[in-house]
């Protein structure tokens, strides 16, 4: 029986948890879905990467009313993936925040972005018609913001490439609290399809720099230990480092994509087989690894067309050694 495309079979809800983390700053996290960050102001409230569609930023509001009647003032967004932005509009807020290089990819590729995620994943994309265009900042932050908010510093940073090339941090230096975005998973496999993988690990040392004893990556639980910040920015830089040392090594042995795929599933599957999306993540991923070791140095855009083309043509690869 042919494997599902991506994730279009995964339709099982997941365990939504909303937890307080420090006075006014919360996790939402579900199980491996993506996760939300919500910071009390004296205000307002920040909401930290905006979910997927309008309808799930208003189930998020529901759980932001149990513990304040303050209106959403400010979405900051972490990256450009449609499954973080396009449900801004559910807020009604007066700034959304990202990056310079965030905008200019919304701006390149933010429109084929929204139909190639909601094809790969829809459970998460729930109301999908909800969504009025793509989500555009009216605060556009190149390299560094630091805010006063809700009494304490916000600073809004850009610590290097990795998950893509806007990724933006938010962290709570009098907290020590990181909301690190998709630069870092937790019991999930980091996707890779848009990243600058030879930056990655890199940057991920910079977030280990920061010390954080509380930490809030883009998917999986949220981290209430120094030892499991550390952990999981490990973990994330492991899955980094053995994917892109196989496919650099089955590309300088003139190895084709099929083959580099084949060979990298069989070296990452004993590891991290069992981390949430690994075999949805991982056709996309070693796909963009392939290209950047071969010097395709930006991601290229990935539309309907190409994700279908990519994901069957090395399923196919994958199921002719399952079948030798």
């Amino acid at each position: 029986m042919a494997k599902a495309f991506a994730s279009a079979a995964d339709l099982d809800e997941k365990k939504e948890t909303f937890a307080k983390l420090a006075d006014g700053v919360y996790a939402f996290t579900a199980e491996g879905d993506p996760n939300t960050g919500v910071i009390i102001g004296d205000h307002g409230v920040m909401v930290i990467d905006a979910r997927a569609t309008p309808v799930l930023a208003r189930e998020l509001m529901d759980q932001i009313a149990t513990v304040t009647d303050k209106p959403v003032t400010h979405v900051m967004l972490t990256h450009y993936h449609a499954v973080r932005v396009m449900g801004a509009s559910g807020y009604n807020a007066n700034h959304i925040i990202a990056s310079k290089d965030t905008l200019d990819l919304i701006e390149e590729r933010g429109e084929q972005d929204f139909k190639s995620e909601v094809d790969r994943f829809p459970r998460l994309f729930r109301s999908v018609e909800s969504v009025p265009g793509l989500t555009w900042p009216d605060v556009v932050v190149d390299g560094t913001l630091t805010v006063r908010f809700g009494g304490r510093d916000l600073v809004i940073k850009q610590v290097g490439r990795g998950h893509t090339k806007g990724d933006t941090i938010v962290w709570l230096p009098e907290d020590r609290i990181l909301f690190a975005g998709d630069l870092v998973e937790e019991g999930a496999t980091p996707y890779c399809g848009d990243a600058y993988l030879n930056d990655w690990p890199q940057t991920l040392n910079n977030l280990l720099a920061l010390n954080p004893e509380q930490m809030v990556p883009g998917r999986g639980e949220a981290m209430r230990i120094e030892h499991e910040c550390i952990r999981a920015i490990e973990g994330t830089r492991s899955f980094v480092t053995d994917m892109m040392s196989s496919v650099r090594m089955g590309f300088a042995a003139g190895k084709s994509l099929n083959d580099v795929y084949v060979d990298t599933h069989r070296v990452l599957k004993p590891k991290y087989g069992d981390w949430v999306i690994f075999e949805h993540c991982l056709p996309f991923n070693i796909s963009r690894a392939f290209d950047e070791a071969s010097g395709i140095v930006d991601p290229r855009i990935w539309t309907a067309e190409r994700d279908n083309d990519m994901w069957h043509s090395l399923q196919d690869a994958l199921k002719e050694l399952d079948d030798d």
